[in-house]
């Protein structure tokens, strides 16, 4: 398969995941959540470790792990709080902001340029924001025109994914340090696993009845463990194909695909402002990335 086709595999794996979690775990708490998507996904993917060419990482990859494994069990903690109490609608699009946070932090604490391309990306995610939430003008008392954007606010899943957003633009930065130190195709799995195992460890020592989620696995957590893993393998296939920018804008399709998901299996309205309003976040993602 060619870098597109995987790539977009990927985007839809991860949509059908999140869908998937919704309609049949959307009763379990957060820990139960996440050791089915992140514990019993690395489970799934241990066995393909066998097949990598991993490398030595040096000491100093492992103070880079360090700092990214909390960040990155966080995120996800947040992640199934935001799916499981939201619309995907009202969530899912606001992992765009991600580049965005990353530009902008790059500007304001490193001075790095941003180039004209990559500030009209930046509009084009905040303005597809404003939109999303745009029925939120008629409702606000008194009527701003800031009353949209004061509505993700509001909206409790939008606001942790927003945290998951900024969250995943610090551990972008880290797993790219920790790469400067185990070079080779096999650090994204072996990265991935890492994070699996941590997160093994901390919730089975904190809630040791999300371990009945491995123990007694049902059908439904498979379908989401599964699917999870075949996203982080396309993932890594389509990388090892095409620069990262180009894999990643394409890999944001992810959020059209489950806001038509969320359409179609939780009755989510407003479908046609909803995919105008995102699709024009995925725009301003691949413009800030490529």
């Amino acid at each position: 398969m060619d870098w597109l086709s995987l790539t977009l595999v990927c985007a839809f794996s991860l949509a059908l995941a999140d869908t998937g979690t919704k309609r049949f775990l959307s009763g379990y708490r957060a820990p139960q959540l996440v050791m089915v998507r992140f514990g019993l996904t690395t489970l799934l993917l241990l066995p393909t470790l066998l097949f990598l060419p991993l490398a030595t990482p040096a000491p100093e990859f492992w103070w880079w792990m360090g700092a990214a494994l909390p960040l990155e069990v966080l995120a996800e903690l947040l992640y199934v709080l935001a799916i499981r109490d939201s619309p995907l609608s009202l969530t899912l699009p606001y992992l765009a902001f991600t580049p965005v946070l990353t530009a902008l932090s790059g500007w304001l604490l490193l001075g790095e340029r941003i180039s004209a391309q990559g500030l009209a990306g930046v509009l084009l995610v905040v303005v597809g924001a404003y939109l999303l939430n745009l029925r939120h003008a008629r409702l606000a008392a008194p009527r701003t025109w800031i009353a949209p954007l004061l509505a993700i606010t509001r909206e409790r899943g939008s606001r942790l994914m927003l945290g998951v957003a900024v969250i995943y633009g610090l551990t972008s930065v880290l797993g790219k340090g920790a790469m400067q130190h185990m070079p080779g195709p096999g650090f994204g799995a072996f990265y991935f696993v890492l994070v699996g195992l941590f997160t093994l460890l901390v919730f089975g020592l904190r809630e040791p009845a999300a371990l009945r989620t491995l123990i007694r696995p049902r059908p439904a957590h498979f379908l989401v463990a599964g699917l999870m893993a075949l996203m982080i393998v396309t993932h890594f296939m389509a990388l090892a194909l095409v620069e990262t920018a180009y894999m990643i804008a394409v890999k944001r399709l992810s959020i059209l695909f489950g806001i038509l998901l969320g359409a179609m299996f939780f009755a989510e309205g407003r479908l046609a402002r909803n995919l105008a309003a995102s699709g024009m976040m995925v725009g301003g993602v691949a413009l800030i990335l490529l």
